[in-house]
């Protein structure tokens, strides 16, 4: 068992993003991402399913066609997909992506 601080949890910038991976397996792999405010992930292909949970913050997330607005507390579930996201005021998020077998 692993017990994790999600709010305290050390964040690097997107270009770094595999640095925010603080859990994998061969089934799923976890990872803090944060957005300044004004920042943003461009558009990626996600072969996985994927879950984000929002720590603190909000953002707007795009999959495929869809937009949806994130605030904090609330989860997004998706399968295999196209996938932005932004932030106006500044974003934390739980990202786990879920391998398929």
């Amino acid at each position: 068992m692993q017990v994790f601080d999600l709010k305290k949890m050390k964040a690097f910038p997107y270009e770094e993003r595999e640095r925010n991976v603080f859990y994998e397996t061969n089934e799923f792999k976890a990872r803090i991402t944060e957005l300044a405010p004004g920042g943003e992930i461009p558009f990626c292909e996600m072969k996985s399913h994927v879950v984000f949970y929002v720590i603190e913050g909000a953002a707007e997330v795009k999959v495929d066609q869809e937009k949806v607005t994130l605030e904090e507390g609330q989860c997004l579930i998706t399968g295999p997909a196209t996938i932005s996201m932004k932030s106006r005021n500044g974003v934390r998020i739980l990202g786990i992506a879920i391998t398929k077998n």
